[in-house]
């Protein structure tokens, strides 16, 4: 008798908060924990069929009878608000905060930060932020962070400013995207034999079908050679290859920007009066080259464009951004096809395309350019150049000639 009068008790307490199914499921349980005979007892408590006390102890022993989305109590919006719903400036301060100290191969989705979620949380705290290093972690999961280990990616002896040059570079990037001034990223891409050689890669043909190319690579037997400059605008992710088929000198380098500007370039930035370049240290468009400021001269004159040039750093080139958002693609184009003329080059170089939207226009360039030019010493200090107070030898800018 005193089990039933304890049951009822417990029933008259909670019937007002069960539907149907749960104060099933609660008769049900109550039955169970009393054994045999344990149906009757409950039904004398709580007036529940037995009937309906059976069917809730078949349920009570099937693991998949309740369906959690459809059968949830709490409604839709129901419960604690997420922080980041509460504040969603959580989100763009935690990757500010990151985006400075980022690392990882430019190819790859994932990235990852050197500082630790409590640390970010303890930083953001610090602005006023009551997160936990939990919701850190989720938010920078969803940006497509991940933990990483080391991995050998050191160049070698690197300057000791190599990283503030890159974040110098991004600063500067910055503040041109925001003005909706241009930002390119330019390069040579190595020099390619023009004939019926080996071209490394594979391409689908019917079973042993492979194309036949020479045995050797002779440069003696090529009908010429090319050198892909390409000019990639980092804002609109279009590229512009200029295929020379003479010598890579600053010439050649500065007559690719201005074909890009020319015939791309101008008619995307209407009205801008300034250009960024981001190069590398060596090379045509090398840091030191005085005839690479000399040519940028002229061409700034031209185009009546301020241009400001940023090196990366000795031994960083891979960093540059056309090297894996133009030429890796363009490699992966014409990947195991002999380039065996000019035409079938620039054809292969233009039709290049990602799911991303890159767009490549190619043309090929003809002109000779001449090796080993002198830039005097008076003929550089006519040079409107005003270098920048950090690394001025990598960072400066060329203004039109009054």
């Amino acid at each position: 008798m005193e089990e039933i009068l304890n049951i009822k008790s417990r029933f008259e307490s909670m019937k007002n908060h069960l539907d149907e199914k749960t104060k099933r499921l609660f008769c049900a349980a109550e039955a169970k924990v009393l054994g045999r005979g344990g149906i009757k007892k409950v039904y004398e408590a709580t007036s529940v069929s037995q009937k309906t006390i059976s069917k809730g102890l078949k349920e009570l022993n099937q693991i998949d009878t309740l369906d959690k989305k459809e059968n949830k109590i709490r409604k839709i919006g129901g419960g604690r608000k997420k922080a980041i719903d509460k504040n969603p400036e959580i989100e763009k301060h935690l990757l500010a905060l990151v985006e400075p100290t980022v690392r990882g191969e430019p190819q790859s989705s994932l990235q990852w930060t050197t500082k630790s979620l409590r640390n970010l949380a303890d930083e953001l705290n610090k602005m006023n932020y009551n997160v936990s290093h939990v919701v850190v972690g989720n938010i920078l999961k969803a940006n497509k962070f991940s933990l990483q280990a080391n991995r050998k990616t050191d160049e070698g002896s690197g300057h000791i400013d190599r990283d503030k040059q890159f974040n110098h570079i991004h600063n500067k990037v910055k503040e041109f995207q925001e003005t909706n001034n241009p930002v390119i990223s330019i390069d040579a891409k190595k020099k390619e034999l023009i004939g019926n050689f080996k071209n490394n890669g594979q391409e689908w043909h019917s079973k042993a079908n492979p194309t036949e190319v020479n045995v050797y690579d002779f440069p003696s037997d090529a009908e010429g050679k090319i050198t892909p400059y390409g000019i990639y605008d980092i804002n609109n992710n279009l590229g512009w290859v200029n295929v020379g088929i003479d010598k890579d000198t600053s010439e050649f380098a500065v007559q690719s920007i201005r074909n890009w500007w020319h015939k791309m370039g101008k008619e995307l930035y209407k009205d801008s009066k300034e250009l960024l370049i981001n190069a590398d240290g060596g090379g045509s468009n090398g840091s030191r080259v005085r005839l690479w400021k000399k040519e940028l001269q002229r061409l700034s004159t031209e185009t009546g464009l301020k241009i400001t040039v940023c090196h990366f750093p000795p031994g960083t080139s891979k960093w540059n951004k056309i090297e894996h958002r133009l030429f890796s693609y363009i490699s992966k184009n014409w990947r195991g096809r002999p380039l065996t003329s000019y035409e079938v080059a620039v054809n292969l170089i233009a039709s290049t395309t990602t799911s991303k939207g890159l767009k490549v226009k190619c043309e090929l360039d003809t002109n000779k350019y001449e090796t080993g030019k002198k830039i005097s010493d008076e003929e550089f200090d006519k040079i409107c150049i005003a270098r920048d107070e950090f690394h001025g030898e990598w960072n400066y800018t060329i203004s039109p000639e009054q």
